[in-house]
Formats: C-alpha cells, structure tokens, sequence
C-alpha cells in the first residue's frame, strides 16, 4: 500500500521543481519558505499554500527544511539570502530562534512574513497565525461536554503538548486549561515534546496511562503525535475509557474521527495559512499595504460534524491532497 504521505511529499517536491523551473529565468522575485520540518504534515501544507501564491503570481518557490534544528535555520536564512531571496516565509523551530532569522533579514533588507508559531522579538511584514488559545479553549470544552455526556466526571486528564518555547504552545495550553476551570478541574499531568514523533507521542502516553490509573481524556497538541497517542490507547485496550482530544489533523483523522478514535481536533488551516502568507509578502512586495496580523480561525472537528465539514477540510487543511 502507498503511504499517502509519502506521496504527499513526493507531489510537493515535483511542485517545487516545476514551479522553479518555469520561472526562475522569467521572474526575479523569488520566495523561500523556511519551515521546521518538510517532513511533517502541517508545515508541508503550508509551503504548498505558500507555493500556490507563488504561482499564481508567476514567482519563483523554494522550500528549505530546518529539521527542527534553530543553528541549521539561521543556514537556511542565510542561503536563501545568498542565494537571491526577495521575500522570506518563515515558521521558526521556536519562538526563541525567530530573532536571529529576523535580524539576518532585516540587515539585508529581506522582508519576512511569519507564518505560525510566532517570535518573541523582531521585525516582521505580517504574522499569520492561527487563534490558538481559542481553538485549545474549545476543543477543551468540547472534551469535557462530552466526558460529562457518558458520565466519566471523576479521573485524571493529561497533556502532551507543543513545546512551551513556542508562542502557539503556550497559548493551547493556556487555553485548554482554562476549560477544563470552568468545567470544575484541571490538567493533572503534562508532557513535553521535543521530536513531533508518533513514537515520541506514543510512549507518553504509556507513560500517562501507567501512572495515572483513573486517566479520562488526553490532549494531544499536535496532528502525527496525536497518531501515536491513539495507537498506544488502542493498544493498551484503553479506547472505551480514555478520550483523546486533539490539535490539527492529517488524512488519517477523517476515519478516526468517524470511529470516535479522536474525540474532537481543533483543527488549523494550514493550505490557508500558506495562501495568506504568501500573498502578504507578494502584496508588500508590490509596495501594497499589508495587516501586520491576521489571524485564521481554528475548525472544532467532531464525530457530529466532520461531514458538513470535509469540503472545507480538503482544502484548507488538507491541501486538496484527499478526496
């Protein structure tokens, strides 16, 4: 069987090429996505939104990989810069890194839009974000809405989160547990990412479960940890009493939504995300003014509404790559 993200990237690397090989004579404005990890679903999305713009436009698209490295970010930053980049769009490893990336840009006179994440200081066009402290906030009450339906009201809830040097960590955290205040509780224990691994993802949650016997619904911040998390659920036989709750998606949280594998997604767009960064910096470019944010809704996915939902999945989340 193909693995469909295999072929996902397989299609945003024929993309990329094409879209270079078109333009690069004809066109000198050049745009490079700088982005943590190619390799991971959400960020792929991205660039191929990004790269859309870009050929809307007739502008040459280039996507450079950080492998969630910051040192081999700043390399990045200043090859595309070498390189002759125009325009920049950048989703830092963490917030912490931006800085450095921005400060590179800035001395030469390269303008950034950020898409996602965030940074803690510096110069930018426009920061494209999600509205992550809301979407946490709803996913959280959507979990424990329906923790309270089955009657599971007593017991642990767990989070395995982004890591909290990262502006939307801080946020998803800060929101889903303010849910879960309101509805008379709190978060009883909390893992850190550090690698976005299903593998990562999967062991913390053997870890959450072998420790907290009474364990009722888990928060898992982000799309293929969330895979893992759910496998190490099935697996340990736990599906019928433990809830997951989670952030973002890939193509395989359509049927595990359906199933009720996944109790609720706060769903960001990223396909959608990558258009507006895209055009943000195309329109600065063209000396068009620019809002300085924009911030994109977040999609509160469930069993009761994924149908109605899945045109609107496809595309902006899913980048028109799942029929």
């Amino acid at each position: 069987m193909k693995n469909p993200f295999i072929q996902t990237l397989i299609k945003a690397t024929v993309m990329t090429l094409s879209l270079t090989s078109v333009v690069a004579v004809a066109h000198p404005v050049q745009i490079v996505y700088l982005t943590p990890d190619i390799n991971f679903s959400f960020w792929h999305h991205i660039a191929a939104g990004v790269a859309a713009e870009a050929k809307k436009n007739g502008v040459e698209f280039h996507a450079l990989s950080s492998h969630n490295d910051g040192a081999t970010q700043l390399k990045n930053a200043q090859h595309a810069i070498a390189h002759g980049a125009t325009g920049i769009v950048l989703t830092p490893t963490d917030s912490a890194t931006a800085p450095a990336v921005l400060a590179l840009a800035e001395r030469a006179h390269i303008p950034v839009v950020i898409a996602d994440v965030g940074t803690n200081s510096g110069e930018y066009v426009s920061y494209i974000s999600s509205d992550n402290y809301t979407g946490a906030y709803q996913t959280g009450q959507a979990l424990m809405v329906a923790l309270s339906e089955k009657g599971t009201t007593v017991g642990d809830i767990a989070t395995i989160t982004l890591s909290l040097a990262r502006n939307n960590g801080r946020l998803r955290s800060a929101g889903f547990a303010q849910a879960l205040k309101e509805a008379g509780t709190q978060v009883s224990d909390t893992r850190e990412m550090k690698s976005y691994t299903a593998h990562e993802s999967s062991q913390y949650a053997q870890e959450l479960m072998a420790e907290h016997a009474t364990l009722r619904g888990l928060f898992v911040q982000a799309d293929i940890p969330t895979l893992g998390a759910a496998q190490a659920i099935k697996t340990a036989n736990r599906s019928h009493s433990l809830a997951l709750a989670a952030f973002d998606g890939t193509p395989e949280f359509i049927d595990l939504i359906k199933q009720g594998d996944i109790l609720v997604s706060g769903m960001q767009q990223p396909y959608l995300m990558g258009q507006r960064a895209g055009d943000a910096l195309i329109m600065h470019l063209a000396k068009k003014p620019v809002a300085h944010s924009i911030v994109i809704p977040i999609l509160i996915v469930t069993n009761q509404n994924i149908n109605q939902l899945l045109p609107i999945l496809r595309e902006s989340v899913f980048a028109n790559e799942v029929k």
